[in-house]
C-alpha cells in the first residue's frame, strides 16, 4: 500500500476545510457544502469526520442524537505541520528548495512572485 506524504487525504482534507468555514458542523451539514461539488454519500462523509476525530483534528459534542463537529486544530497549525512534513519528505529537509519549487513554478504570476519577495523583505526586517 502506497503511504500518503501526507497524514491526512484529499478527502479529509476537504472536510476539515469546510468545518473550519463553518466552526462547527454536522455530518449533514458538510455533507450539503461537498454535494454541492460532486456526489457523495452521508455514509462516507461520517466515516471521514470519524477518522478525523481520532487524528486529532477534530472534536465533538451531541446535541441530543447529533454529533456536532468542531476543529480541535487550528489551520494554521495544521497547515504548518504538512508544510514541515512535505519539506522532510519531499525537499530532503530544505525549505530552500521548496521556496525555489513555489518561485520557478509555471503557475506563479508575476504579482505572487513578487508577494513572495515581499514576504521575505519582511521576515529580514
Amino acid at each position: 500500500m502506497k503511504k500518503s506524504l501526507t497524514p491526512l487525504g484529499e478527502t479529509e482534507m476537504e472536510v476539515l476545510h469546510h468545518v473550519w468555514d463553518l466552526g462547527e458542523a454536522t455530518v449533514k451539514d458538510v455533507q450539503q457544502r461537498v454535494l454541492e461539488e460532486r456526489k457523495v454519500a452521508y455514509t462516507t462523509i461520517m466515516t471521514v469526520m470519524k477518522n478525523l476525530y481520532k487524528k486529532g483534528y477534530l472534536k465533538y459534542r451531541k446535541d441530543g442524537v447529533t454529533y456536532v463537529y468542531s476543529p480541535d486544530k487550528d489551520p494554521e497549525s495544521v497547515r504548518s505541520n504538512l508544510i514541515s512534513d512535505l519539506v522532510s519528505k519531499v525537499f530532503k529537509g530544505s525549505p530552500g528548495e521548496l521556496v525555489q519549487t513555489l518561485v520557478k513554478s509555471e503557475g506563479l504570476s508575476a504579482d505572487e512572485r513578487e508577494e513572495i519577495k515581499n514576504l521575505i523583505d519582511k521576515m529580514e526586517d
